[in-house]
């Protein structure tokens, strides 16, 4: 195997672990457990 096609091998290997791994982090999501990190003010509370 040549330089660059193992190069080539290695990038695809990284790209499809990155890949993987995002669509892993997104399915598992479970936004009721988490709390907000946006700077937007809470804006369920009610000003009176």
């Amino acid at each position: 195997m040549s330089g660059t096609a193992r190069t080539l091998l290695v990038v695809a290997i990284f790209v499809a672990f990155m890949v993987s791994s995002f669509i892993w982090f997104v399915a598992t999501w479970d936004a009721e457990n988490e709390a907000p990190i946006g700077l937007v003010p809470n804006t369920e509370r009610s000003i009176a």
